[in-house]
């Protein structure tokens, strides 16, 4: 019987190659996926949960979402003695007397001119605030710092308005006294078109800077130290440091900031305004939530009230869903 020969290396490699695609090539059984179970509501284990927001619900719909049907106010000329059914309807008249009138077409400049200037100093007070925070190495004296900035923050514009009221008066205010020291007459801060917006915007980032001020030292906690470690070796300075590494890590916490406000670029403060205005700074001072308590509550004009109302509402609305989508779009920020 004749021997089989070997078969040369190439041929071999070739075989077992041709082998093992065939066995790869073979067609696997496929298997169905198992069809996922939809989870059933078990409200016996949840119930617990559902009476602890029950209060909470009803709140809301009796005190927030039961008043919207009040709107249709906005387009009747609504008489309180007839009701919602019968008061007659004009449309969109009470629409076209607001940009008619001067007095609100000076509302809306005011509330846009102090909610804007707003807006930039909550945003740039407090980042500068963070930043110079951030390079005090005594923790004790750092947090003492940001407790004391953050305690106005807490308390309502009814006390700080009276603080404000009685710091600020022509006659023996603290403010006005040491500005005679200095040969400076009295200045009627909240009587005086001039110094009125000046105030308003002071006092509130006075009140304000404090939140702010703690979430933009969140964002510098979480900057990696290895930056600044790399930093110092190519023999940058603290303030090259801020500059080109801290800021720049801070920045997506900054445009969620900014953008987020742009919802209230037509809510200008109406507690702080309330608790400070008077009849002698209606031309720079009054904005569109205190002309429309005045004119819808105090004056009884329900339905040109409402129609105001319904107007800050809708633009303000169409603002907010701006700014979400600015922040998502630039920061990655999302609300779920």
């Amino acid at each position: 019987m004749a021997l089989r020969q070997p078969l040369p290396q190439e041929e071999q490699t070739s075989s077992l190659n041709d082998k093992q695609s065939r066995q790869f090539n073979k067609k696997k059984p496929v298997h169905p996926k198992p069809k996922k179970k939809k989870q059933k509501w078990n409200f016996k284990r949840t119930w617990q949960l559902h009476v602890l927001v029950l209060p909470a619900v009803i709140v809301a719909l009796f005190f927030q979402y039961a008043p919207m049907g009040g709107l249709i106010m906005a387009f009747q000329d609504y008489k309180p003695w007839l009701g919602f059914l019968n008061s007659p309807w004009v449309g969109f008249q009470h629409f076209k007397t607001m940009f008619e009138y001067d007095d609100a077409r000076q509302v809306i400049w005011n509330t846009l001119v102090i909610s804007l200037l707003k807006i930039i100093f909550q945003v740039a007070v407090p980042l500068m605030f963070a930043l110079l925070l951030n390079e005090v190495r005594k923790m004790a004296f750092k947090k003492s710092i940001q407790t004391i900035i953050y305690l106005p923050h807490f308390l309502s514009w009814v006390i700080l308005g009276g603080i404000l009221m009685d710091m600020l008066s022509p006659d023996g205010g603290l403010i006005n006294q040491m500005l005679g020291f200095i040969g400076i007459d009295p200045i009627f801060f909240l009587g005086d078109n001039t110094w009125f917006r000046p105030t308003i915007i002071i006092s509130d980032i006075w009140k304000e800077t404090g939140f702010n001020t703690i979430v933009f030292l969140a964002a510098v906690t979480a900057v990696n130290p290895v930056l600044y470690e790399a930093a110092i070796m190519d023999g940058a300075n603290r303030w090259k440091q801020t500059l080109y590494i801290t800021i720049p890590a801070m920045l997506p916490i900054i445009i969620v900031v900014a953008t987020l406000s742009l919802g209230n670029i037509l809510n200008a403060g109406f507690d702080q305004i309330f608790n400070l205005y008077n009849p002698l700074v209606y031309q720079t001072g009054d904005i569109i939530d205190t002309y429309v308590y005045r004119v819808g509550l105090i004056n009884g004009d329900f339905s040109y009230g409402t129609a105001v109302g319904l107007f800050k509402s809708v633009i303000s609305f169409i603002l907010v869903v701006i700014g979400y989508r600015l922040a998502y779009k630039y920061a990655d920020y999302r609300i779920f």
